[in-house]
C-alpha cells in the first residue's frame, strides 16, 4: 500500500496503524501520530486502519531547553 509518512511516499505492508509504526523502524517509541490530519492517542493505534494514500505524521518528542 502506498502511503505518505511525514511528507515522504513510503511503501508498506500493514494496515494498522501499530503494525504500521514497527514496520517503519519506531518499535515501542515514543511518539506523537496524526492519521490525514487527526491526532490518533497511542491507545487507539492498534485498532486504526490506514487506508491507500493517506497521509501520516509521526513526531518524536525532542530533548533540549
Amino acid at each position: 500500500m502506498h502511503i505518505t509518512v511525514n511528507d515522504e511516499a513510503r511503501d508498506v505492508t500493514a494496515d494498522a496503524l501499530d503494525a504500521i509504526l514497527l514496520e517503519l523502524g519506531y518499535g515501542n517509541s515514543k511518539v506523537a501520530t496524526a492519521l490525514d490530519g487527526a491526532f490518533v492517542p497511542a491507545a487507539r493505534r492498534a485498532q486504526t486502519r490506514v487506508a491507500d494514500g493517506a497521509r501520516l505524521e509521526i513526531l518524536a518528542p525532542m530533548q533540549g531547553g
